[in-house]
């Protein structure tokens, strides 16, 4: 309420002060007729002087007096006139304020109404968290959802294709426990846009595979049930997730999902804190990349960042990681002990100076401190692997993978 008093108050000043623009007129300001009327006397006298030089005639002085003297008679009537108190200017005055006015207010209020959030009540940061795990918790579920998206155009495919997806749906409802026959309907029921049916047969899979299911089989269920329901992360998806998660917790893919999840559900700010992440280190070319750096800087402004886009991350290996592979070392073992050693400190020092300033995933460490390592430079690897144990303290699963590296390169 005191939003709307104080918005209403500041419309009301700065409509007022445009009336008072319109129709107030200074104390000491003239009227202009008494200029006009100043300007005709003046050329009166002129004419007489004129006139006595012998400048002008009898009859054209008489002229331009007669001229003269009926212009000043009209301006000393509309002198009368404003003495006299006529509003007529005012009232037109007073009335295009109103319309004016009006017009600040309707269009002030109209701005609101389309950019701004009527009935939305001022919260304090904790409420609007509290706010927001509230919704989170009382979403609609993957049912609700899958009604609210509008109908798919069918997918175009052949009769022999599709005689062929006949015969695989009989064969994996007669032997439902076939592993290889559900991840194959998995995988097809999605490419013909049968979401319900792929992500019913990738919950099979991860059923059936048990203890050696994979962070990946859980991240295909949720993007099968987020493509189901129309971009949406239901709870059901966020379950798949949070299993991934567990068993990966650097999976971009379904830290990315994470952060929309928390979007939809009113938490941009924490949106931006994840997708930060996920940009920094994820290489250019995965296919989420290109939705966060169309929006992060607009999260970033929820978030109270002025954001600088990072720059892209390279992919220099197959596996979408900075910095020497396997294969490189290989290849650099067939140049001469001088080239080798500048081939590899270049990518070194390049991979380096990345997780310095922009940080990088564990696998991306282990990497850096295995290379340093291969260069012998065991000082500067003892270092990278005691700054790593700070950055990982409280992720024991990252941590484990950079101790990897550590061993590789004889630290452990």
């Amino acid at each position: 309420m005191i939003f709307w008093i104080v918005a209403a108050a500041l419309t009301l000043v700065t409509a007022s002060l445009f009336a008072l623009a319109l129709t107030r007129r200074t104390e000491d300001e003239e009227h202009p007729a008494a200029y006009d009327m100043q300007v005709y006397r003046d050329q009166l006298s002129e004419v007489d002087k004129d006139h006595a030089r012998g400048v002008i005639g009898e009859e054209d002085a008489k002229r331009m007096k007669t001229e003269i003297s009926r212009r000043i008679l009209a301006a000393d009537a509309q002198m009368q006139k404003a003495e006299r108190g006529d509003t007529g200017g005012k009232r037109s005055a007073v009335v295009a304020a109103v319309i004016l006015g009006l017009a600040v207010l309707g269009g002030s209020f109209g701005l609101y109404y389309k950019l701004g959030a009527p009935g939305y009540r001022d919260m304090p940061l904790q409420d609007r968290a509290a706010e927001a795990q509230l919704r989170r918790e009382n979403r609609d579920t993957q049912s609700v959802a899958e009604t609210k998206v509008p109908a798919r155009a069918p997918v175009e495919a052949g009769d022999e294709f599709l005689d062929l997806m006949t015969k695989l749906r009989a064969a994996v409802l007669e032997n439902p426990n076939d592993l290889q026959g559900q991840e194959l309907l998995a995988r097809n029921e999605a490419n013909l846009g049968n979401m319900p049916a792929a992500y019913a047969a990738q919950a099979k899979v991860i059923e059936i595979k048990g203890a050696d299911v994979t962070a990946g089989d859980y991240v295909l269920h949720a993007n099968l049930l987020i493509s189901a329901a129309g971009d949406y992360v239901s709870p059901e998806a966020e379950k798949s997730l949070n299993a991934a998660l567990e068993l990966d917790p650097f999976n971009n893919l379904a830290r990315y999902y994470m952060g929309l999840m928390m979007w939809q559900t009113g938490r941009p700010d924490a949106t931006f804190r994840i997708w930060d992440q996920v940009l920094r280190q994820s290489p250019n070319d995965a296919p989420w990349v290109p939705s966060i750096r169309t929006t992060i800087t607009e999260l970033g402004w929820y978030a109270g960042v002025d954001y600088k886009m990072p720059e892209p991350v390279p992919t220099h290996s197959p596996d979408g990681l900075s910095g020497p592979t396997a294969e490189d070392m290989d290849a650099a073992g067939e140049l001469s002990g001088e080239d080798r050693q500048a081939m590899i400190q270049g990518m070194v020092d390049q991979l380096s100076d990345r997780l310095a300033t922009e940080g990088g995933t564990p696998q991306e460490w282990a990497r850096l401190i295995g290379a340093y390592g291969v260069l012998g430079d065991t000082d500067r690897a003892t270092l990278i692997w005691e700054e790593a144990q700070q950055v990982f303290a409280q992720v024991p699963e990252a941590l484990e993978i950079v101790r990897a590296g550590a061993t590789q390169a004889g630290l452990e």
